[in-house]
Protein backbone atom coordinates (compact mmCIF):
# COMPACT_ATOMS: atom_id res chain seq x y z
CA UNK A 1 0.00 0.00 0.00
CA UNK A 2 1.60 3.61 -0.74
CA UNK A 3 2.06 6.24 1.39
CA UNK A 4 -1.28 7.98 0.71
CA UNK A 5 -3.15 5.47 1.50
CA UNK A 6 -1.82 4.83 4.74
CA UNK A 7 -2.12 8.24 6.32
CA UNK A 8 -5.82 8.13 5.57
CA UNK A 9 -7.80 9.68 7.89
CA UNK A 10 -11.73 7.84 7.62
CA UNK A 11 -13.94 9.77 8.47
CA UNK A 12 -14.86 13.36 9.96
CA UNK A 13 -15.47 12.24 13.45
CA UNK A 14 -11.62 11.80 13.79
CA UNK A 15 -10.84 15.30 13.07
CA UNK A 16 -12.50 18.59 14.13
CA UNK A 17 -11.14 21.14 11.43
CA UNK A 18 -10.16 24.74 11.36
CA UNK A 19 -10.22 26.24 8.22
CA UNK A 20 -13.41 27.47 6.54
CA UNK A 21 -13.29 24.92 3.40
CA UNK A 22 -13.45 21.97 5.48
CA UNK A 23 -15.97 22.80 8.54
CA UNK A 24 -18.05 23.87 5.75
CA UNK A 25 -17.74 20.67 3.31
CA UNK A 26 -18.17 17.97 6.49
CA UNK A 27 -20.84 19.89 7.68
CA UNK A 28 -22.65 20.13 5.04
CA UNK A 29 -22.26 15.82 3.91
CA UNK A 30 -19.51 16.50 1.11
CA UNK A 31 -16.96 14.36 2.90
CA UNK A 32 -16.35 10.72 2.13
CA UNK A 33 -12.57 10.29 2.66
CA UNK A 34 -9.11 12.22 2.79
CA UNK A 35 -5.76 11.07 2.38
CA UNK A 36 -4.88 13.69 5.31
CA UNK A 37 -6.91 15.78 6.76
CA UNK A 38 -4.61 17.35 8.96
CA UNK A 39 -2.13 18.33 6.06
CA UNK A 40 -5.43 19.82 4.06
CA UNK A 41 -6.74 21.69 6.78
CA UNK A 42 -3.61 23.34 7.56
CA UNK A 43 -3.07 24.22 4.05
CA UNK A 44 -7.08 25.71 3.58
CA UNK A 45 -6.44 27.67 6.63
CA UNK A 46 -3.79 29.59 4.45
CA UNK A 47 -5.85 29.61 1.70
CA UNK A 48 -3.38 27.72 -0.07
CA UNK A 49 -5.53 24.34 -1.69
CA UNK A 50 -5.55 24.55 -5.37
CA UNK A 51 -7.85 22.02 -5.57
CA UNK A 52 -9.53 20.33 -9.44
CA UNK A 53 -12.18 17.96 -10.18
CA UNK A 54 -12.34 16.27 -14.04
CA UNK A 55 -15.19 16.02 -15.85
CA UNK A 56 -15.37 14.44 -19.29
CA UNK A 57 -17.45 15.36 -21.40
CA UNK A 58 -19.08 12.15 -22.47
CA UNK A 59 -22.98 14.15 -22.92
CA UNK A 60 -24.08 17.45 -24.48
CA UNK A 61 -24.93 18.10 -20.75
CA UNK A 62 -23.71 17.31 -17.57
CA UNK A 63 -26.91 16.33 -15.27
CA UNK A 64 -27.99 16.53 -11.26
CA UNK A 65 -25.76 13.63 -10.78
CA UNK A 66 -22.82 16.16 -11.40
CA UNK A 67 -23.90 18.90 -8.93
CA UNK A 68 -21.97 17.86 -6.06
CA UNK A 69 -18.99 17.75 -7.37
CA UNK A 70 -19.24 21.33 -9.17
CA UNK A 71 -20.62 22.27 -5.23
CA UNK A 72 -17.21 21.00 -3.95
CA UNK A 73 -15.58 23.39 -5.87
CA UNK A 74 -17.99 26.52 -5.42
CA UNK A 75 -17.27 25.89 -1.92
CA UNK A 76 -13.57 25.53 -2.49
CA UNK A 77 -13.57 29.21 -4.11
CA UNK A 78 -16.14 30.17 -1.72
CA UNK A 79 -13.88 29.73 1.11
CA UNK A 80 -10.92 31.71 -0.34
CA UNK A 81 -9.12 28.99 -2.22
CA UNK A 82 -8.65 28.45 -6.05
CA UNK A 83 -11.10 25.79 -8.07
CA UNK A 84 -10.10 24.18 -11.28
CA UNK A 85 -12.34 22.57 -13.57
CA UNK A 86 -10.64 20.20 -15.78
CA UNK A 87 -12.54 19.35 -19.21
CA UNK A 88 -11.59 15.98 -20.13
CA UNK A 89 -11.33 16.30 -23.76
CA UNK A 90 -8.46 13.50 -24.17
CA UNK A 91 -9.97 11.17 -21.59
CA UNK A 92 -13.27 11.35 -22.99
CA UNK A 93 -11.84 9.69 -26.06
CA UNK A 94 -10.77 6.57 -23.50
CA UNK A 95 -13.52 6.17 -21.61
CA UNK A 96 -13.54 5.76 -17.35
CA UNK A 97 -14.47 2.48 -16.35
CA UNK A 98 -15.03 3.12 -12.83
CA UNK A 99 -18.94 2.20 -11.37
CA UNK A 100 -19.80 0.36 -14.83
CA UNK A 101 -20.07 -2.87 -15.90
CA UNK A 102 -19.18 -2.61 -19.87
CA UNK A 103 -17.55 -0.22 -21.53
CA UNK A 104 -18.66 3.36 -22.93
CA UNK A 105 -19.23 4.19 -25.98
CA UNK A 106 -16.20 5.25 -28.33
CA UNK A 107 -17.09 9.27 -29.24
CA UNK A 108 -15.66 10.53 -32.05
CA UNK A 109 -13.61 14.13 -31.75
CA UNK A 110 -16.29 16.12 -33.19
CA UNK A 111 -18.71 14.87 -30.58
CA UNK A 112 -16.32 15.61 -27.89
CA UNK A 113 -15.70 19.00 -28.92
CA UNK A 114 -19.55 19.70 -29.43
CA UNK A 115 -20.16 18.01 -25.73
CA UNK A 116 -17.37 20.24 -24.37
CA UNK A 117 -19.35 23.54 -25.86
CA UNK A 118 -22.31 22.21 -24.19
CA UNK A 119 -20.96 22.02 -20.87
CA UNK A 120 -18.84 24.47 -19.82
CA UNK A 121 -21.46 27.03 -19.74
CA UNK A 122 -23.12 25.41 -16.35
CA UNK A 123 -19.76 26.00 -14.11
CA UNK A 124 -19.79 29.62 -14.75
CA UNK A 125 -23.14 29.46 -12.24
CA UNK A 126 -21.22 28.22 -9.71
CA UNK A 127 -17.68 29.39 -10.29
CA UNK A 128 -15.94 32.93 -10.92
CA UNK A 129 -13.48 32.55 -13.94
CA UNK A 130 -10.49 34.81 -14.80
CA UNK A 131 -7.01 35.76 -14.36
CA UNK A 132 -7.24 36.53 -10.94
CA UNK A 133 -4.71 34.54 -8.19
CA UNK A 134 -8.02 32.53 -6.64
CA UNK A 135 -10.11 32.85 -9.74
CA UNK A 136 -11.32 29.70 -11.42
CA UNK A 137 -9.59 28.13 -14.49
CA UNK A 138 -11.06 25.49 -16.33
CA UNK A 139 -7.99 23.70 -18.72
CA UNK A 140 -8.40 20.67 -21.15
CA UNK A 141 -6.27 17.19 -20.67
CA UNK A 142 -6.39 17.43 -24.35
CA UNK A 143 -3.71 19.48 -24.92
CA UNK A 144 -1.22 17.41 -23.34
CA UNK A 145 -2.33 14.00 -23.36
CA UNK A 146 -3.13 13.95 -27.25
CA UNK A 147 0.44 15.11 -27.81
CA UNK A 148 2.05 11.99 -25.29
CA UNK A 149 4.60 10.51 -27.30
CA UNK A 150 4.27 6.47 -26.44
CA UNK A 151 7.36 5.27 -25.77
CA UNK A 152 8.33 8.35 -23.28
CA UNK A 153 5.23 7.77 -21.32
CA UNK A 154 6.27 4.14 -21.05
CA UNK A 155 9.70 5.02 -20.10
CA UNK A 156 8.94 7.96 -18.05
CA UNK A 157 5.30 7.40 -16.47
CA UNK A 158 3.90 3.71 -17.02
CA UNK A 159 7.20 2.10 -15.24
CA UNK A 160 6.26 3.97 -11.65
CA UNK A 161 2.84 1.71 -12.17
CA UNK A 162 2.29 -1.58 -11.08
CA UNK A 163 -0.06 -4.25 -12.67
CA UNK A 164 -0.72 -6.04 -9.62
CA UNK A 165 -2.30 -2.82 -7.76
CA UNK A 166 -3.97 -1.57 -11.09
CA UNK A 167 -5.75 -4.83 -11.19
CA UNK A 168 -6.91 -4.92 -7.39
CA UNK A 169 -8.75 -1.45 -7.95
CA UNK A 170 -12.37 -1.84 -7.90
CA UNK A 171 -13.18 -0.40 -11.18
CA UNK A 172 -10.68 -2.96 -12.92
CA UNK A 173 -11.92 -6.20 -10.78
CA UNK A 174 -15.43 -5.45 -11.47
CA UNK A 175 -14.98 -6.08 -15.33
CA UNK A 176 -12.34 -8.30 -14.77
CA UNK A 177 -15.25 -10.96 -12.92
CA UNK A 178 -17.65 -10.81 -16.10
CA UNK A 179 -16.35 -13.45 -18.54
CA UNK A 180 -18.05 -12.32 -21.69
CA UNK A 181 -17.46 -9.52 -24.00
CA UNK A 182 -18.06 -6.46 -21.87
CA UNK A 183 -14.93 -7.21 -20.57
CA UNK A 184 -12.45 -4.13 -19.66
CA UNK A 185 -10.50 -3.11 -22.80
CA UNK A 186 -6.80 -2.42 -23.12
CA UNK A 187 -7.96 1.35 -23.62
CA UNK A 188 -9.80 1.70 -20.72
CA UNK A 189 -7.19 -0.13 -18.41
CA UNK A 190 -5.05 2.55 -19.48
CA UNK A 191 -7.44 5.54 -18.16
CA UNK A 192 -6.24 5.44 -14.40
CA UNK A 193 -2.61 6.14 -15.37
CA UNK A 194 -4.20 9.13 -17.64
CA UNK A 195 -5.82 10.45 -14.19
CA UNK A 196 -3.12 10.03 -12.28
CA UNK A 197 -0.90 11.88 -15.29
CA UNK A 198 -3.14 14.65 -15.24
CA UNK A 199 -2.95 15.48 -11.21
CA UNK A 200 0.55 15.69 -12.03
CA UNK A 201 0.36 17.99 -14.85
CA UNK A 202 -2.11 20.20 -13.09
CA UNK A 203 0.38 19.99 -9.86
CA UNK A 204 3.44 21.58 -12.53
CA UNK A 205 1.21 24.03 -14.12
CA UNK A 206 -0.91 25.53 -11.98
CA UNK A 207 -0.11 24.57 -8.25
CA UNK A 208 -2.71 22.32 -8.04
CA UNK A 209 -2.17 19.74 -4.74
CA UNK A 210 -6.03 18.25 -4.15
CA UNK A 211 -8.15 16.14 -6.22
CA UNK A 212 -11.60 15.52 -5.24
CA UNK A 213 -14.22 13.39 -6.99
CA UNK A 214 -16.86 10.82 -5.59
CA UNK A 215 -15.83 7.81 -3.43
CA UNK A 216 -15.46 5.48 -6.73
CA UNK A 217 -12.41 7.71 -7.63
CA UNK A 218 -10.48 6.87 -4.79
CA UNK A 219 -8.20 4.58 -6.16
CA UNK A 220 -7.28 6.87 -9.32
CA UNK A 221 -6.69 9.76 -6.94
CA UNK A 222 -4.35 7.94 -4.90
CA UNK A 223 -2.48 6.66 -8.11
CA UNK A 224 -2.33 10.16 -8.71
CA UNK A 225 -0.58 11.41 -5.69
CA UNK A 226 1.83 8.29 -5.47
CA UNK A 227 2.99 9.22 -8.92
CA UNK A 228 3.58 13.02 -7.55
CA UNK A 229 5.39 11.47 -4.70
CA UNK A 230 7.36 9.35 -7.26
CA UNK A 231 8.45 12.56 -9.64
CA UNK A 232 9.11 14.47 -6.67
CA UNK A 233 6.46 17.08 -6.83
CA UNK A 234 4.66 18.99 -3.77
CA UNK A 235 2.96 16.82 -1.39
CA UNK A 236 -0.70 16.16 -3.07
CA UNK A 237 -3.97 14.95 -1.47
CA UNK A 238 -6.93 13.45 -1.94
CA UNK A 239 -10.72 14.45 -1.16
CA UNK A 240 -13.89 12.59 -1.77
CA UNK A 241 -17.40 12.55 -1.61
CA UNK A 242 -20.14 10.09 -1.02
CA UNK A 243 -21.92 8.27 -3.90
CA UNK A 244 -25.58 9.58 -3.05
CA UNK A 245 -28.67 7.70 -4.00
CA UNK A 246 -32.07 9.17 -2.95
CA UNK A 247 -33.94 7.44 0.39
CA UNK A 248 -35.79 4.94 -2.32
CA UNK A 249 -32.00 3.89 -3.19
CA UNK A 250 -32.39 5.59 -7.02
CA UNK A 251 -29.54 7.25 -8.76
CA UNK A 252 -29.51 11.32 -8.08
CA UNK A 253 -29.96 13.06 -11.24
CA UNK A 254 -32.02 10.04 -13.15
CA UNK A 255 -35.52 10.04 -13.36
CA UNK A 256 -38.46 7.36 -15.23
CA UNK A 257 -38.24 10.28 -17.68
CA UNK A 258 -34.73 10.26 -17.92
CA UNK A 259 -31.66 12.19 -17.09
CA UNK A 260 -32.11 15.53 -14.52
CA UNK A 261 -29.91 17.89 -17.45
CA UNK A 262 -28.29 21.08 -16.20
CA UNK A 263 -28.53 22.46 -19.33
CA UNK A 264 -31.57 24.87 -20.00
CA UNK A 265 -31.70 23.24 -23.86
CA UNK A 266 -31.74 20.07 -22.20
CA UNK A 267 -34.35 20.21 -19.58
CA UNK A 268 -36.47 23.50 -18.85
CA UNK A 269 -35.84 25.60 -15.68
CA UNK A 270 -39.53 24.53 -14.63
CA UNK A 271 -39.14 20.86 -14.91
CA UNK A 272 -35.58 20.95 -13.03
CA UNK A 273 -37.77 23.03 -10.64
CA UNK A 274 -40.09 19.90 -10.30
CA UNK A 275 -37.21 17.65 -9.96
CA UNK A 276 -36.44 18.97 -7.18
CA UNK A 277 -39.89 19.91 -5.27
CA UNK A 278 -40.74 16.17 -5.76
CA UNK A 279 -37.90 15.30 -3.23
CA UNK A 280 -38.63 12.43 -1.03
CA UNK A 281 -39.22 13.38 2.56
CA UNK A 282 -36.54 11.85 4.04
CA UNK A 283 -33.85 13.43 1.72
CA UNK A 284 -35.21 16.94 2.00
CA UNK A 285 -32.81 18.04 4.80
CA UNK A 286 -29.93 16.11 3.07
CA UNK A 287 -30.30 18.63 0.02
CA UNK A 288 -30.51 21.19 1.11
CA UNK A 289 -26.98 21.23 2.62
CA UNK A 290 -25.74 19.85 -0.41
CA UNK A 291 -26.89 21.63 -3.34
CA UNK A 292 -28.63 24.89 -1.83
CA UNK A 293 -25.98 27.41 0.08
CA UNK A 294 -28.46 28.05 2.37
CA UNK A 295 -26.96 29.26 6.19
CA UNK A 296 -26.56 26.00 7.97
CA UNK A 297 -29.29 27.13 10.60
CA UNK A 298 -31.48 27.79 7.98
CA UNK A 299 -31.14 24.11 6.85
CA UNK A 300 -31.82 22.76 10.07
CA UNK A 301 -34.88 24.69 10.60
CA UNK A 302 -36.55 23.72 7.80
CA UNK A 303 -35.23 20.06 7.79
CA UNK A 304 -37.19 20.12 11.13
CA UNK A 305 -40.25 20.94 9.60
CA UNK A 306 -42.86 17.74 9.85
CA UNK A 307 -46.28 17.10 8.60
CA UNK A 308 -47.59 19.14 5.28
CA UNK A 309 -45.14 21.90 6.51
CA UNK A 310 -42.64 19.77 4.68
CA UNK A 311 -43.97 20.95 1.04
CA UNK A 312 -42.85 24.66 2.07
CA UNK A 313 -39.46 23.17 2.60
CA UNK A 314 -39.11 20.84 -0.85
CA UNK A 315 -40.44 24.47 -2.35
CA UNK A 316 -37.51 25.84 -0.73
CA UNK A 317 -34.94 23.40 -1.90
CA UNK A 318 -36.37 23.46 -5.63
CA UNK A 319 -36.55 27.61 -5.83
CA UNK A 320 -32.76 27.73 -4.41
CA UNK A 321 -31.47 24.70 -6.80
CA UNK A 322 -33.04 26.32 -9.15
CA UNK A 323 -31.61 29.91 -8.69
CA UNK A 324 -28.41 28.60 -8.61
CA UNK A 325 -28.37 26.76 -11.49
CA UNK A 326 -30.57 29.61 -13.79
CA UNK A 327 -30.77 32.27 -11.75
CA UNK A 328 -33.08 33.40 -9.51
CA UNK A 329 -35.68 35.13 -12.04
CA UNK A 330 -36.54 31.90 -13.80
CA UNK A 331 -36.10 30.09 -10.30
CA UNK A 332 -39.36 32.09 -8.53
CA UNK A 333 -41.29 32.07 -12.09
CA UNK A 334 -40.97 28.55 -12.23
CA UNK A 335 -42.45 28.22 -8.69
CA UNK A 336 -45.28 30.63 -9.49
CA UNK A 337 -46.37 28.15 -12.29
CA UNK A 338 -46.17 25.24 -10.29
CA UNK A 339 -48.26 27.39 -7.86
CA UNK A 340 -50.62 28.33 -10.50
CA UNK A 341 -50.71 24.94 -12.07
CA UNK A 342 -51.68 22.60 -8.62
CA UNK A 343 -52.79 25.20 -6.14
CA UNK A 344 -55.11 26.91 -8.30
CA UNK A 345 -55.82 24.38 -10.86
CA UNK A 346 -55.13 26.58 -13.96
CA UNK A 347 -53.29 26.02 -16.90
CA UNK A 348 -49.82 27.84 -16.89
CA UNK A 349 -48.41 29.09 -19.72
CA UNK A 350 -45.11 29.13 -18.42
CA UNK A 351 -45.49 25.41 -18.37
CA UNK A 352 -42.92 23.38 -20.54
CA UNK A 353 -44.04 23.25 -24.62
CA UNK A 354 -43.76 20.57 -26.73
CA UNK A 355 -44.35 21.37 -30.77
CA UNK A 356 -45.65 19.40 -33.33
CA UNK A 357 -46.73 19.62 -36.59
CA UNK A 358 -50.04 20.98 -37.43
CA UNK A 359 -50.65 18.18 -39.99
CA UNK A 360 -49.94 15.54 -37.46
CA UNK A 361 -52.77 16.97 -35.11
CA UNK A 362 -54.89 17.65 -38.02
CA UNK A 363 -54.85 13.55 -38.66
CA UNK A 364 -55.01 12.75 -35.21
CA UNK A 365 -52.35 11.91 -32.15
CA UNK A 366 -52.35 8.62 -30.71
CA UNK A 367 -52.51 9.47 -26.99
CA UNK A 368 -49.93 7.14 -26.14
CA UNK A 369 -47.94 8.77 -28.54
CA UNK A 370 -48.41 11.87 -27.11
CA UNK A 371 -47.24 11.45 -23.82
CA UNK A 372 -44.12 9.82 -25.51
CA UNK A 373 -43.70 13.27 -27.37
CA UNK A 374 -44.31 15.02 -24.52
CA UNK A 375 -41.35 13.22 -22.41
CA UNK A 376 -43.35 12.36 -19.92
CA UNK A 377 -42.96 8.90 -20.27
CA UNK A 378 -40.29 6.94 -22.08
CA UNK A 379 -42.41 5.01 -24.12
CA UNK A 380 -45.84 3.83 -25.29
CA UNK A 381 -45.83 0.71 -23.05
CA UNK A 382 -44.80 2.90 -20.18
CA UNK A 383 -47.90 5.01 -21.18
CA UNK A 384 -50.28 2.27 -21.51
CA UNK A 385 -49.11 0.68 -17.99
CA UNK A 386 -49.96 4.39 -16.68
CA UNK A 387 -53.43 4.44 -17.97
CA UNK A 388 -54.31 1.45 -16.42
CA UNK A 389 -52.80 2.84 -12.95
CA UNK A 390 -55.44 6.25 -13.60
CA UNK A 391 -51.48 8.47 -14.32
CA UNK A 392 -52.47 9.85 -17.35
CA UNK A 393 -54.41 13.19 -17.81
CA UNK A 394 -55.35 15.03 -21.03
CA UNK A 395 -56.52 18.91 -20.06
CA UNK A 396 -57.04 17.42 -16.16
CA UNK A 397 -58.97 14.37 -17.36
CA UNK A 398 -58.20 11.34 -16.44
CA UNK A 399 -57.05 9.14 -19.40
CA UNK A 400 -59.11 5.91 -19.93
CA UNK A 401 -58.64 4.16 -23.00
CA UNK A 402 -55.65 3.81 -24.50
CA UNK A 403 -56.74 4.45 -27.78
CA UNK A 404 -57.95 7.59 -27.43
CA UNK A 405 -56.80 10.38 -29.99
CA UNK A 406 -56.49 13.80 -29.53
CA UNK A 407 -56.78 16.15 -32.37
CA UNK A 408 -56.57 20.29 -32.98
CA UNK A 409 -60.53 20.27 -30.74
CA UNK A 410 -58.52 19.05 -27.76
CA UNK A 411 -56.60 22.53 -27.81
CA UNK A 412 -57.64 24.30 -24.63
CA UNK A 413 -56.61 27.93 -23.45
CA UNK A 414 -54.12 29.66 -25.12
CA UNK A 415 -54.53 26.88 -27.90
CA UNK A 416 -52.68 24.00 -26.47
CA UNK A 417 -53.55 20.31 -24.83
CA UNK A 418 -52.28 19.93 -21.23
CA UNK A 419 -51.36 16.57 -20.59
CA UNK A 420 -50.06 15.53 -17.25
CA UNK A 421 -48.51 12.34 -15.55
CA UNK A 422 -49.42 12.13 -11.82
CA UNK A 423 -49.86 15.27 -10.08
CA UNK A 424 -47.05 16.97 -10.51
CA UNK A 425 -45.70 16.60 -14.01
CA UNK A 426 -47.49 18.64 -16.97
CA UNK A 427 -46.86 19.78 -20.45
CA UNK A 428 -48.16 21.71 -23.22
CA UNK A 429 -48.81 20.22 -26.22
CA UNK A 430 -48.80 22.42 -29.32
CA UNK A 431 -49.52 22.17 -33.07
CA UNK A 432 -47.64 24.89 -35.43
Amino acid sequence: MNKAAQTLSPTMTDFSPKSDFLRTVGERGFIHQCSDFAGLDALALKGGVVGYIGFDATAPSLHAGSLVQIMMLHWLQKTGNKAIALMGGGTTMVGDPSGRDEGRRLLTVEDIEANKTGIKSVFAKFLTFGDGPKDAVMPDNAEWLTTLKWIEMLRDIGKHFSVNRMLSMDSVKLRLDRDNENGLSFIEFNYMILQAYDFTVLARRYGCNLQMGGSDQWGNIVNGIDLGRRLGLHQLFALTSPLLTTSSGAKMGKTAAGAVWLNADQLSPYDYWQYWRNAEDADVGRFLKLYTTLPIREVNRLAALGGAEINDAKKVLATEATALLHGRALAEKAAETARETFEQGGTAADLPTVMIDDAELAAGLGVLTAFVKAGLVPSTGEARRQIQSGGLRVNDQAVSDARQVLTAADAINDAAIKLSFGKKKHVLLRAG
